[in-house]
């Protein structure tokens, strides 16, 4: 069994990763770690697991009894952590905030996002999860950044549920703002799209170099580099889980080409990519967000008008694009079928 320690059990992440793990046939979960709910029961805060499990949180952190430690911190906490706390070698680290998403030979953090890093993940002892927008947008793009044929700004507008802001209530998180109510945040300058670019400059051809800059051409010259940029544009949605994407992109060439692929060539060359992926399908017809809430199933689309496509990629937020992600990574790190404990179902209407 793998015994399994989570830091930051209160929250929306730490939740639904209880649950999970709860179902998982491979895993033993040790402790769950909270400072403000030490001593309550995980069902106090989590109350969706009634009946299901009379584990408790605790303050307490004994990494000696574990094989993994999840972090389900909030950005920028899990690096200070380590500055003050010290892990086993041992034990493997699974991070859930973005601290280490973005490679630097200040640490050995591999970037989560199977379809690209299988391999890598199965040997590594730290991992960094990809963020929920990225793991939906890299997606969308990352069959057409292998084929070098992203050379035109990319248009990304993508919409997400409630619960991508965390359990902590906000003045646009809370319900009686958020209801029937749409509204736009970060625009091109969203966190994610340095390892949204990060992962597509690393697919590209080698005569591509760092295609990708994550600095949009608003921001001052000495931060912006050549190639093209991704303009993301995120939504806050009125529902509570899932994000739904388009991402629209311009080829160059005549229909049919190889710099301008006609609507069959690209249905096959996203086919080909995610062939062999556990999770990821190239899907023929349009889709909708709810074919993947509450599932590990990533669903991607592609519809061609002349000379631009617009990609359609969704994912929900709390499984594919984090913890369930997370949990994949896990069975690849232990050596397990990283399906194993993630055949979740989506609603049937």
């Amino acid at each position: 069994m793998i015994k399994v320690g989570i830091l930051g059990g209160a929250g929306y992440t730490g939740g639904e990763l209880i649950r999970l793990l709860l179902n998982h046939p491979n895993v033993e979960i040790t402790f769950i770690n909270s400072g403000s709910n030490a001593g309550n029961k995980i069902t106090d805060v989590h109350e969706g697991l009634l009946g299901e499990t009379d584990l408790e949180f605790t303050d307490a952190m004994p990494f000696d009894e574990v094989d993994v430690v999840f972090f389900c911190f909030g950005h920028g906490k899990s690096e200070a952590f380590l500055k003050e706390h010290s892990i086993p070698e041992h034990v493997k680290i699974i991070d859930l905030a973005q601290d280490f998403r973005i490679a630097a030979p200040t640490h050995d953090y591999v970037y989560g996002l199977p379809e690209i890093h299988k391999s890598q993940i199965q040997s590594c002892q730290h991992l960094a999860n990809p963020g929920c927008f990225a793991t939906c947008i890299q997606l969308g793009l990352l069959p057409l950044a292998k084929a070098g044929l992203l050379t035109h700004d990319v248009s990304v507008n993508a919409i997400t549920g409630s619960t991508g802001a965390g359990q902590k209530p906000g003045s646009t998180t809370h319900f009686s703002w958020r209801n029937n109510n749409l509204s736009i945040y970060k625009v091109f300058n969203h966190q994610h799209l340095h390892e949204i670019c990060q992962s597509l400059n690393e697919l590209a051809p080698a005569d591509k170099g760092d295609a990708c800059r994550a600095i949009n051409p608003l921001l001052p010259k000495e931060e912006q580099c050549g190639g093209y940029t991704v303009d993301f544009i995120p939504y806050r949605g009125d529902f509570p889980r899932g994000i739904f994407c388009t991402e629209v992109v311009t080829f160059d060439g005549e229909e049919g080409s190889a710099t301008n692929p006609s609507a069959e060539q690209l249905a096959a060359l996203y086919k080909d990519f995610y062939k062999d992926a556990a999770f990821t399908h190239y899907i023929d017809k349009s889709l909708d967000l709810k074919q993947v809430v509450n599932t590990n199933k990533a669903l991607v689309h592609i519809d061609k008008f002349g000379n631009k496509a617009v990609i359609t990629s969704m994912i929900d937020n709390l499984l594919k694009g984090a913890v369930g992600q997370a949990v994949q990574n896990m069975n690849l790190m232990f050596g397990l079928d990283e399906r194993t404990g993630l055949r979740l179902k989506a609603a049937a209407f």
